[in-house]
């Protein structure tokens, strides 16, 4: 596996850059439960997406060795704060997972903001950020399809999962879809295919966890 700086560099980093390792056998290798937020503007229109990424077990315990600096079996944000920009910083590249589009035209979003990441009481990372959009949103059904393009990382909602609508007029709503199998990507196809994806490969795009908001 190859590693880059800082040292403690976290495996959804490597993810994220396409670097995995030579012994893994077969995709995914990081899972991710999904939290999202629609976040409105006062134009009555989508500003932003706020995410919230659970992690595994294993990917939380590996990411956090060495970070719980005071020996307290906790983890705070500051001890994390590295963790979390680096995870951020790795993302820019594949667009945060996040595909949108905004009456029938694509989405550009700005660069991260108010982002964290926090363990819970058995350091369970949770990683949470938000995406402004670059340009004003139009009126028009708004959708956001969340996927890894190279399949590395597993990213789905939990079942019956609401994504919460920040500061929406009356009348809006959104639904989520979730991808219908991932058995192909799992069975048939070898480490040397998916190692040979990138960030502008579309095979993740169907896995992709669909968001759909219409407004009345």
């Amino acid at each position: 596996m190859k590693f880059l700086a800082p040292v403690r560099i976290a495996l959804f980093a490597l993810a994220a850059l396409g670097l995995a390792s030579t012994a893994a056998r077969a995709h995914p290798h990081v899972w991710v439960t999904l939290n999202s937020e629609l976040v409105f503007g006062s134009d009555g229109t989508v500003a932003a997406v706020r995410h919230a990424w659970t992690f595994d077990e294993m990917f939380s315990a590996f990411a956090t060795q060495g970070l719980d600096k005071d020996n307290d079996g906790k983890l705070s944000r500051e001890e994390l704060k590295e963790l979390a920009e680096v995870n951020v910083t790795s993302l820019e590249e594949f667009n945060y997972f996040s595909a949108a589009k905004n009456a029938g035209k694509d989405v550009a979003f700005d660069k991260p903001k108010d982002y964290w990441l926090e363990a819970d009481k058995d350091n369970v990372l949770t990683l949470h950020f938000t995406l402004p959009l670059k340009a004003k949103a139009e009126k028009g059904e708004f959708t956001i399809d969340v996927y890894d393009p190279t399949f590395f990382v597993d990213l789905s909602f939990a079942d019956g999962t609401v994504v919460k609508l920040d500061g929406a007029p009356a009348g809006c709503a959104a639904e989520v879809k979730k991808p219908q199998s991932q058995g192909t990507a799992q069975t048939n196809l070898s480490e040397s295919f998916f190692n040979s994806l990138s960030a502008s490969s579309q095979f993740g795009s169907q896995f992709a966890n669909r968001i759909t908001l219409r407004c009345k």
